[in-house]
């Protein structure tokens, strides 16, 4: 008797702690940190990028992953607070997807939780990998080379609009791209005799004063930079880490293929005449 009640006991004790370990594999789910340089009001389309990247790779928010989002506010002092504060809630990986600095103090504060970076810079000339096809260490990420690709993006507005003689850039000042970027369309536009103008904006409110400055300026052509399948490309990188690949054997992804597509429904809605040297090479035309 003393045997059986010992073993009815047992059971019942096991039956008691299996829905307690059931409940905790339910409930547990990897965390993602996300620190962007910016505010979520100014990014929308672009947290839904990095979302349907991550998507792409099986994660759905909510579902079987969490995100705790961080935002600087274009406030860039606030990084280290803000990469302790995801590294406190112990996420499964922290991701900048915008930003070389939030990178790099991520990178400076943990040598544990996976990185994934996105930004225009080079990584390996930055510091943050050894290589960009063995990065090493514990982070990886996305490089769209804006810097190296901002003075072929101005000669070819210059052969859609080779009368033009003002060009424009819009740029964000707290950017660590932002002085190369600059510097390279400059030389650019030095080189075939325009002017270019820089405007400064860090927010919706300064576009809206940026773009009466160009009407007022008559400016020829603006100057913008891709952006939302970068953020694409770090959820799907992101995925791939949570599964378990390791960034130290994920090589950084760069662009291998470029394409250039003119829009002519765009172009005769704003009055433009594409010339045809232009329209030869372009990969996609859209009629």
């Amino acid at each position: 008797m003393s045997s059986r009640r010992e073993f009815i006991t047992l059971l019942g004790g096991a039956a008691a702690a299996w829905p307690l370990a059931a409940h905790a594999q339910q409930t547990a789910m990897p965390v993602i940190g996300y620190l962007f340089a910016g505010s979520p009001e100014e990014s929308t389309h672009l947290t839904a990028a990095f979302r349907k990247g991550l998507a792409e790779t099986g994660y759905v928010e909510g579902k079987n992953v969490a995100i705790e989002y961080r935002w600087t506010h274009n406030q860039n002092d606030q990084l280290p607070a803000l990469v302790a504060d995801l590294i406190g809630h112990r996420v499964t990986v922290l991701v900048t997807p915008n930003l070389i600095g939030a990178a790099l103090e991520a990178k400076a504060a943990t040598s544990s939780i996976p990185i994934v970076f996105g930004g225009g810079f080079d990584p390996v000339q930055a510091g943050l990998v050894a290589s960009l096809n063995r990065p090493g260490g514990n982070i990886t990420g996305v490089s769209f080379m804006s810097v190296e690709l901002g003075a072929k993006r101005l000669g070819l507005l210059h052969e859609l609009l080779p009368r033009a003689t003002r060009f424009a850039a819009l740029v964000n000042p707290t950017n660590p791209n932002a002085q190369a970027n600059i510097a390279q369309a400059s030389a650019a536009a030095s080189a075939i005799g325009a002017q270019f103008e820089i405007l400064a904006t860090r927010t919706n409110r300064d576009i809206d004063s940026a773009f009466a400055t160009l009407v007022k300026n008559r400016t020829d052509a603006l100057l913008v930079s891709p952006l939302a399948d970068q953020f694409r490309a770090v959820g799907v990188y992101t995925g791939r880490i949570i599964k378990g690949e390791k960034p130290a054997e994920v090589p950084i992804l760069r662009p291998t293929k470029f394409e250039f597509v003119i829009n002519l429904q765009t172009a005769k809605t704003i009055g433009l005449d594409v010339p045809p040297s232009v329209l030869a090479r372009a990969d996609e035309v859209i009629e």
